[in-house]
């Protein structure tokens, strides 16, 4: 295609809640535009945007996806993004780098949790949003209701600019509030309309509705609020240039309605997007900082320095590392050189493309508000900058949320642990969501990501994509043992004879507890040369080897010191070995002594979700042995934070769920290590002890 001029290009995201219908719109408003030949289905596995495996097995968006399509003379990017918690990361990640959202809503379900994480993360952007309120023609599908649930938990500022004719399976169009004209869809699908006057059924909602839209235009505008003051009519062309400089200002959130799955005013939504929504040459210039960490203004310009930032990859076995970037500035060619300014490398530019779905389109050059892809860059990751060898600007890079669950995980086959960390490493590049990390004290790979079902389908794309069949696993909670009681002259000795040279090495210890999180001291106290000088070391480092492995459950020992005092050597056994040997001796009797107990890991929690769930909420993390430190209000929602053992947070996703419906999150991170109660001590100990059989 040959590339329009940057007023003329538009980039929006579809964001919304998992399920409300942003694929299926995404699927309609390409069919419409004559970028597709048929219009897909989710519930086939047909639709352009959702052609990965998983979401076609899943019927889900699970990753971000683009697909441009030309309306009107202008090219639009569309940026399809799931919808459930799990993978927010990636739709809050593709907000970055367009220029308007388009929020949906299913008329059936309202504004759900996640619907309301988007659209606060594209408020924090300042993009401009409009409503669409999809499924109008399934059952309980209610216009009126479903806006009110939008003013209450979106924004005041939302405001019709159609009404629907009919509703249910009776929903055949709507009434465009500007002009007050109505487009009654044909039932084939095509998306044609015909235009009429508006229907008598619908005429007072119309009207009604279109004071509100006049009204709200009006407030927007000094100059057209003194013009209605004064009792003069707007004209057709005043509210249509007034509702336009109100979208672009986040003044006013446009709320249109439709039904994708049938083609039913879907190409209103195109007009408006083409017409009302901001162009890159619109939104002020992106900021980034040069090699001395200077300010460099990123202006809209085919002819300005190269910034492009890359905002996702994909990692593709076969066809190689997709990486999608938006460019702020300048002008990237296909077979060219830039500067990775993040790495500091150089990259080689390949054949440029335009992504629809899995479709590529090879295109010779991408300019200023472009979004596009290209294959096989080596060193290039998510969030980094692309930019000229000469003129080296680095972009605000892309936070991560911090993984909410976490399982411990092995490959199923022997053998296959190299191969299963190569594939996680590349997995990481396509989502760096997931963390991966081995746990030297429970011997154990840790994988966390932001849910269940987020780690559960990673697993699965380790068997498809990488052939690493892996196991999912509760993870081990990382206790330690520590002691309690002072314990005063415990001796050590080693002694061997067995013909020829012996062993012989003997020390004596004080041991005593530190404060929690005091780590491990070791006090040479010896005098008068009972031990060596060039022993002692041996007998710290036997101890410091017996702290891996504790009295009571295996667990590695901490806060506690070790004072060594006195000892006695022979002039022809002794050695660096013996005296090693005598210090773990010495350390395991002073453990047996000193009154030994288990330390767990204290996590502190903030749950955030809907007040009505709040008792619930509280009541469950008071059974989990939480402390509740506060409640506050968030938003519409409330916050409590919590101090809860790590060992039962480990199965909370599920439970969250459960009691809020869906409608809460959680994070957490490590607060500090407190004594476990004596009765669950005891559980642990013994479910410890077949485990270290099994090691022996």
């Amino acid at each position: 295609m040959k590339r329009p001029e940057t007023a003329k290009i538009r980039n929006i995201a579809l964001v919304g809640h998992g399920t409300s219908g942003k694929t299926t719109l995404t699927e309609a408003l390409l069919f419409s535009a004559g970028a597709t030949t048929r219009l897909g289905r989710v519930e086939d596995g047909t639709t352009t945007t959702d052609f990965d495996e998983d979401e076609i097995r899943r019927k889900i968006s699970i990753s971000t996806a683009l697909a441009w399509c030309e309306w009107k003379g202008h090219k639009i990017t569309l940026v399809d993004t799931p919808g459930f918690a799990a993978f927010l990361a990636d739709a809050k990640n593709a907000l970055r780098v367009v220029e308007g959202a388009v929020v949906v809503v299913g008329a059936t379900g309202g504004v759900k949790v996640s619907t309301e994480k988007v659209w606060s993360a594209a408020a924090a952007l300042e993009l401009p949003r409009v409503i669409y309120l999809s499924k109008m023609d399934k059952d309980r599908a209610d216009f009126v209701r479903a806006l009110e649930d939008v003013r209450k938990n979106l924004s005041a500022s939302a405001v019709p600019v159609q009404v629907p004719i009919g509703q249910e399976s009776g929903f055949t169009g709507v009434v465009d509030l500007v002009r007050m004209r109505a487009l009654r869809f044909t039932p084939d699908g095509t998306g044609k309309a015909v235009e009429e006057d508006v229907p008598a059924a619908v005429r007072d909602l119309a009207e009604s509705q279109r004071a509100t839209l006049v009204e709200a235009v009006a407030e927007a505008d000094d100059e057209l609020l003194e013009k209605y003051l004064e009792g003069t009519e707007l004209s057709e062309t005043e509210v249509r240039e007034g509702l336009t400089r109100a979208i672009r200002a986040q003044k006013l959130f446009p709320v249109l309605c439709g039904a994708p799955a049938r083609n039913i005013a879907v190409t209103p939504l195109l007009d408006l997007l083409v017409e009302a929504f901001p162009s890159p040459l619109d939104r002020p210039p992106v900021e980034g900082k040069d090699a001395k960490d200077g300010v460099v203004r990123c202006e809209a310009k085919d002819g300005g320095p190269l910034a492009a930032l890359v905002f996702k990859t994909i990692a593709d076995p076969f066809a190689g590392k997709v990486t999608m970037f938006r460019i702020y500035s300048g002008t990237l060619n296909s077979d060219s050189a830039v500067l990775n300014a993040n790495k500091g490398a150089k990259e080689r530019i390949g054949q440029l493309l335009l992504l629809r779905g899995k479709q590529q389109t090879p295109v010779e050059s991408l300019g200023a508000g472009d979004i596009g892809a290209v294959v096989k860059l080596k060193e290039t990751q998510t969030g980094d900058t692309l930019c000229d060898e000469k003129t080296s600007v680095r972009l605000p890079e892309i936070t991560f949320p911090i993984p909410a669950i976490s399982f411990a995980v092995e490959p199923k086959a022997k053998g296959d642990e190299d191969k299963m960390s190569i594939a996680f490493t590349r997995l990481r590049e396509e989502d760096p969501t997931i963390q991966i990390r081995f746990d030297p004290q429970t011997r154990e790979t840790v994988v966390s990501g932001m849910g269940r079902a987020h780690v559960e389908i990673v697993a699965e794309r380790l068997k498809r994509k990488f052939g690493v069949e892996v196991v999912l696993k509760t993870p081990r909670v990382p206790y330690k043992e520590t002691i309690k009681a002072r314990v005063r002259e415990v001796q050590g000795r080693h002694k061997k004879q067995t013909g020829g040279r012996g062993q012989f090495g003997d020390c004596w210890i004080h041991m005593e507890p530190l404060a929690r999180g005091g780590g491990f001291e070791f006090s040479n106290q010896v005098v008068g040369g009972s031990i060596p000088r060039n022993f002692i070391p041996a007998v710290e480092k036997g101890i410091v080897e017996s702290m891996e492995r504790g009295a009571l459950a295996g667990c590695q020992v901490v806060d506690l010191k070790v004072i060594l005092y006195d000892g006695s050597t022979h002039p022809v056994d002794s050695s660096e070995m013996a005296f090693k040997l005598a210090g773990r001796l010495a350390f395991r009797k002073a453990m047996t002594q000193a009154k030994p107990t288990l330390l767990e890991p204290v996590m502190t929690v903030e749950v955030v979700a809907p007040g009505d769930c709040m008792g619930d909420i509280v009541g469950d993390l008071n059974s989990k042995r939480g402390r509740v430190l506060g409640i506050e209000a968030k938003g519409r929602n409330q916050a409590v934070k919590a101090s809860v053992p790590l060992a039962e947070m480990l199965e909370y996703d599920s439970r969250l769920r459960s009691i809020t419906g869906d409608r809460g999150d959680y994070s957490m991170e490590f607060s500090h290590m407190e004594e476990v109660p004596a009765h669950i001590q005891e559980k642990i100990i013994a479910e410890s002890k077949p485990a270290e059989e099994e090691e022996e």
